[in-house]
């Protein structure tokens, strides 16, 4: 018998270096991330009195904040002008060089307070928003890693970066200092939010688009009411709530006592329950289902989707109540063409 002869087991040169770059890769991205973590490790641990001085400071502010830096800095600063301004701390961004060239007067004197960004607390385009900052009585804030710096000697409150390694090999690209710069963002909004009280009601009205601003939908912002909700009264003949149940579209209609409160509702499954008798000859409080669920018209759209989708219910309809009397109704659909997942 003739035999072929084996396979080589060896990999071909160029997946073995392919093998060998995406090692290369990960092990790159993972001493990224870990040089970073203990920059923000070495941060939250450095973090003294400073910080609520700051803060201090800037919940006074009956105006904006007013960001600025150069850079590198500058773009880090756009993202926490950004984070301010959407967690209820007015805020925007000042290109220094423009500062320098009419943008100060974007700056109210008495009202504004000014957030600059420096890694050096050297850099010279910084140095007229500085001056005009200690001219005019303006509270500074100062984002540096050094505490020896003009701008942290210049500032009302001097937020100073604790000496960690870049994670760039040669230690010269800004890496983890403008991580840690942006945590230190982070920090300061989320202080501010806290401090100020801000609720998923404000965050509401300043994100009403996109997938955030769905979560945080009302029900009493999509639900039906007044004439559109289906109600009857305890005495109801079934002739007239079964036209009651036709008219509004819901399948279904709530069941109200003599104060108003809901008392029950009446399905189709109801209806079905009670098919054999003489439905027609009763009345809707011999029909209904006692104390259905119901939610308040301040919850989240989302927990009223929650509920209607629960394993142990699966129900289309919520009636909505305030003080046990009904305000409205929310069908399943609402929940669905609203975004609401």
């Amino acid at each position: 018998m003739s035999s072929e002869p084996a396979q080589s087991r060896t990999p071909s040169p160029a997946l073995a270096k392919d093998e060998a770059d995406a090692r290369s890769d990960l092990a790159a991205a993972r001493r990224v991330l870990e040089i970073e973590a203990a920059g923000l490790a070495d941060l939250s641990a450095a973090l003294g009195a400073s910080f609520p001085v700051a803060i201090n400071l800037l919940v006074a502010v009956s105006g904006r904040i007013v960001v600025t830096g150069m850079g590198k800095s500058g773009h880090i600063g756009r993202k926490i002008a950004a984070t301010l301004a959407s967690t209820g701390s007015p805020a925007f961004f000042v290109h220094p060089a423009e500062a320098s060239h009419g943008d100060l007067g974007m700056i109210k004197q008495g009202d504004d307070a000014i957030m600059a960004l420096s890694n050096s607390g050297e850099t010279t385009e910084l140095a007229d928003v500085v001056d005009y900052a200690k001219r005019f009585e303006i509270p500074l804030i100062g984002l540096t890693a050094r505490a020896d710096s003009a701008l942290a000697q210049a500032a009302d409150a001097a937020l100073v970066l604790p000496a960690s390694a870049e994670a760039c090999p040669m230690g010269l690209a800004p890496t983890t200092s403008t991580t840690m710069t942006l945590a230190l963002g982070d920090a300061i909004a989320v202080a501010l939010m806290e401090r100020k009280g801000h609720s998923s009601d404000n965050f509401h009205v300043l994100h009403p688009g996109g997938k955030l601003g769905r979560r945080l939908l009302k029900v009493a912002e999509i639900m039906h009411k007044g004439d559109e909700i289906p109600l009857v009264d305890e005495d109801t003949a079934m002739r007239d709530t079964l036209l009651a149940m036709t008219a509004k579209s819901f399948g279904c209609v709530g069941v109200v006592d003599g104060d108003g409160r809901l008392a029950g509702i009446i399905t189709d499954g109801d209806l079905r329950r009670h098919i054999e008798g003489d439905l027609l000859a009763r009345r809707a409080d011999e029909i209904m289902t006692p104390g259905p669920r119901t939610i308040n018209p301040q919850s989240l759209a989302s927990e009223a989707l929650h509920m209607m989708n629960a394993p142990d219910r699966q129900i289309t309809n919520l009636f909505v109540v305030e003080d046990g009397r009904p305000v409205g109704i929310l069908h399943i659909h609402d929940c669905l063409r609203a975004g609401v997942a």
